[in-house]
């Protein structure tokens, strides 16, 4: 993997984690589904201005936009999830729990689209699993 994506997850690790605790903090002060409403109009603005500075043509194709609006929808439940978890319970558990999500994503590489699974690989998601239990505890 090149260096330019691995820089690129960590970016994107570090602005989840902080949108978690912002997030949270604003369910503290405001109404989880406002928090919600307000940070996902946010980053849609960020993804609209990303996309304007590309300067690139959107290519258009049913599948694919098929695909894209099913991931927004999954999007949209998990993230009521996680805004209506983070006013129920700690953060902590929430975001950590929550977080096993590439676990949900590597079954399905693995069941659905054929991916192979190591023994490492598998390994990496059960140590993955336990520290997030052990985090959430």
């Amino acid at each position: 993997m090149s260096q330019h994506a691995i820089a690129l997850a960590v970016l994107a690790m570090c602005a989840w984690g902080l949108w978690t605790v912002l997030a949270n903090e604003a369910t503290r002060t405001i109404d989880p589904k406002l928090a919600m409403i307000l940070s996902y109009a946010a980053s849609v603005l960020i993804a609209l201005g990303y996309v304007a500075v590309q300067n690139e043509p959107l290519a258009l194709e049913r599948t694919g936009v098929t695909y894209a609006l099913a991931a927004g929808v999954f999007a949209g439940v998990g993230a009521v999830a996680f805004y209506a978890g983070l006013s129920a319970g700690r953060v902590g558990v929430v975001a950590t729990v929550s977080a096993l999500y590439f676990v949900v994503a590597a079954i399905i590489g693995v069941v659905v689209l054929g991916e192979s699974l190591t023994i490492q690989n598998a390994a990496g998601i059960g140590f993955a699993v336990l520290a997030v239990v052990l985090l959430a505890n």
